[in-house]
């Protein structure tokens, strides 16, 4: 396969979650492949050094922070995009929040606020931009699922749901939207410690049973996950829709380790 296979010169794409952690690094993964990126998230000014690094790789990019919880926040990073070339290719959906605690003491508040995040802005998000990546003729939707998506872990059943959720939907919308030539796929993360997770696996029990069950025995890199979103962006993608890539050091696949 050519080098050009994943080229993404003349793509606009738009990373929601794209400032911190995994999605900073697709972020600046795709503008390496050429692509033309829009990193949004909540804060100002982890948004303002996102896009510098992209003008710095000679990208265009444009400066808007988005609300997941909020539809008129995402109409207007999709309006903003718009506004930049006229045109939106890919999507991708990094946004999510986590937190640990028995399930049973669990509020409704706190379950209802982590899928309003997790699961509902990536409803939202996809909805919205709709129109757009059809208009693509060749669009592409990333969602970030979890290892929590196919696996139980103790005392975070509301962020296992919402990813295994976020998983049913991307399935659903790449039957239903093929007919539009959007491409809609996600990537599974293995455990890479980042700021929305590292409490709850450096130096913990947690953290080292999961290494153990690791047949790598070490956490992901974030620039680790870029190849997936390159290629699932990429027009070598244009076969491959409702699908899943683990990108986890062999967890899924593992059985016994010693």
């Amino acid at each position: 396969m050519s080098k050009a296979c994943f080229d993404l010169s003349g793509r606009v794409a738009v990373v929601v979650g794209g400032t911190s952690g995994l999605g900073r690094a697709i972020s600046i993964g795709l503008a390496a492949h050429g692509a033309d990126v829009i990193p949004s998230a909540r804060r100002v000014d982890a948004v303002a050094e996102a896009c510098e690094e992209i003008r710095g790789r000679g990208r265009r990019t444009v400066e808007m922070t988005v609300d997941v919880t909020d539809r008129q926040s995402i109409t207007h990073l999709r309006d903003a995009a718009l506004g930049m070339r006229g045109q939106i290719d890919i999507l991708v959906n990094a946004a999510g929040v986590t937190f640990r605690k028995p399930t049973a003491d669990v509020s409704d508040q706190e379950w209802s606020s982590l899928f309003n995040i997790n699961l509902e802005g990536v409803l939202h998000a996809c909805q919205i931009f709709h129109g757009a990546l059809k208009a693509s003729g060749a669009g592409r939707i990333i969602n970030i699922a979890s290892l929590g998506s196919y696996l139980a872990f103790q005392e975070v059943a509301a962020y296992c749901a919402s990813k295994a959720a976020v998983l049913s939907l991307t399935r659903s919308l790449a039957v239903e939207w093929a007919r539009d030539n959007i491409c809609v796929n996600a990537i599974a993360p293995g455990v890479f410690p980042t700021e929305l997770n590292s409490k709850l696996l450096l130096g913990t029990e947690r953290g080292r049973e999961i290494l153990m069950r690791t047949p790598m025995k070490r956490f992901g890199e974030p620039s680790e996950v870029v190849g997936a979103a390159v290629l699932l962006a990429s027009d070598s993608a244009s076969f491959i829709t409702g699908q899943c890539i683990a990108v986890d050091g062999g967890f899924l696949a593992s059985g016994v380790n010693s």
